[in-house]
């Protein structure tokens, strides 16, 4: 039998942790697992911007047919202007496929990399995101790491990082977090993303950019600036990108993947190869989430509406920090918890180890992702105190 035959698989160790989290009887209880973000009762929210596009093009629509395979007309366009910034990378080759979501941009991309550059390694930072090896391995590629975090500072280690890159062959392929990284929280500055820069166009590997959390950082023109040092000194590079946090459209999967050549004519030849591969892959792009975020980026009035959102969802964030680090400093005399502040974007490495994780979820109903990555989008007003409370018991505990 088929399906018989099939052992059940584990739960993906952050979604399974919401299902975990909502099946909890207790009360009070806090989920700072799962990545997306939250207002201060807890929702994630419909952008106004969203509604009000979502209203546009309802009024207007007169068809539901087929999106181009290469994606809705016009977005990525604006996915690209938005990403890179307007007008940038004149006179060299850049086109963009629309994705679902920023995972589809990483699969299209490693799916070009199996075909066209076949033998080489993609390089991942240790730690990052779960979900980056398993697509490239899916992909029947090889995988590495190279050093990224400091347990001991709270920060990037940047000379092991470059040392590292400066090992990379030509041929392989660095996956690099634009900003906000995830699960750490801790970005290199910007005489480290030179030296990244440099390493890269003097050894010739390729940079691929995820870049899912533009604005939730520094800004919308900020949190490039690290992406852009790069990208002026290599030829070519990938760059996926995501509406899923920016936008609030988590369940709408509005990605899109960026191709960075060095002339009009190898960009236009690796578009028609991404075309090809979505035509297996998915067939042809989705309408509904990718026309609510070019609505959006295209009409003066919705881009304000929707800036002056993204400025709150990251202030709010950065709020979320400030008054970690210092809830935590305040229960745990002498531990230094400035980092914590410091810290980039939605996600944050506490230092609490996997057993002091098990003891928050069993003893206290507060839950994280192992390796004590939080979302410190989910601190609410609510439960704030308790968890900081229940945070630092688990700290003094030790383990």
């Amino acid at each position: 039998m088929f399906f018989d035959a099939m052992p059940e698989a584990p739960a993906d160790p952050i979604l399974g942790l919401t299902g975990a989290y909502k099946a909890d009887p207790r009360t009070p209880k806090a989920n700072l697992g799962v990545g997306v973000f939250m207002d201060e009762s807890g929702r994630t929210p419909v952008l106004a911007c969203v509604k009000e596009a979502e209203a546009r093009l309802a009024a207007a629509e007169t068809t539901k047919t087929y999106a181009p395979i290469a994606g809705v007309e016009g977005f990525g366009e604006a996915a690209r202007a938005l990403a890179l910034g307007e007008g940038w990378g004149a006179g060299r080759g850049l086109e963009t496929v629309q994705t679902p979501g920023g995972t589809g941009a990483l699969r299209l991309g490693g799916e070009l990399l199996k075909r066209f550059r076949g033998g080489g390694r993609v390089w991942l930072p240790k730690p990052t995101w779960g979900n980056h090896a398993a697509i490239f391995r899916a992909l029947g590629l090889e995988v590495r790491e190279y050093p990224y975090y400091s347990a001991e500072t709270r920060g990037v280690d940047a000379e092991a990082m470059v040392a590292a890159l400066d090992a990379v062959e030509a041929g392989d392929t660095v996956l690099l977090h634009a900003c906000c990284h995830n699960p750490t929280g801790a970005d290199p500055d910007a005489a480290a993303w030179a030296r990244v820069a440099e390493c890269a166009e003097r050894r010739g590997w390729l940079p691929f950019f995820d870049f899912a959390y533009q604005g939730f950082g520094d800004g919308v023109e900020e949190d490039r600036a690290g992406m852009l040092a790069v990208l002026g000194r290599v030829e070519e590079a990938l760059v996926a990108t995501s509406f899923s946090k920016n936008m609030g459209l988590y369940g709408e999967r509005v990605g899109a993947l960026t191709l960075v050549a060095g002339t009009a004519r190898a960009a236009a030849a690796a578009l028609s190869q991404a075309k090809r591969i979505v035509r297996v892959l998915h067939s042809n792009a989705c309408i509904h989430g990718a026309s609510i975020a070019r609505e959006i980026l295209r009409d003066a009035e919705l881009r304000a509406s929707w800036r002056a959102e993204l400025d709150a969802m990251r202030g709010r964030i950065a709020g979320n920090r400030k008054a970690l680090a210092e809830g935590l400093a305040a229960r745990c005399p002498g531990v230094d918890f400035g980092f914590l502040a410091k810290q980039k974007g939605m996600f944050s490495y506490t230092g609490l180890t996997d057993a002091q994780v098990e003891w928050l979820r069993n003893e206290r109903a507060v839950y994280m992702v192992k390796g004590g990555r939080v979302n410190v989008a989910g601190l609410l007003p609510a439960t704030f105190e308790y968890a900081c409370d229940a945070m630092a018991e688990a700290i003094r505990r030790g383990g």
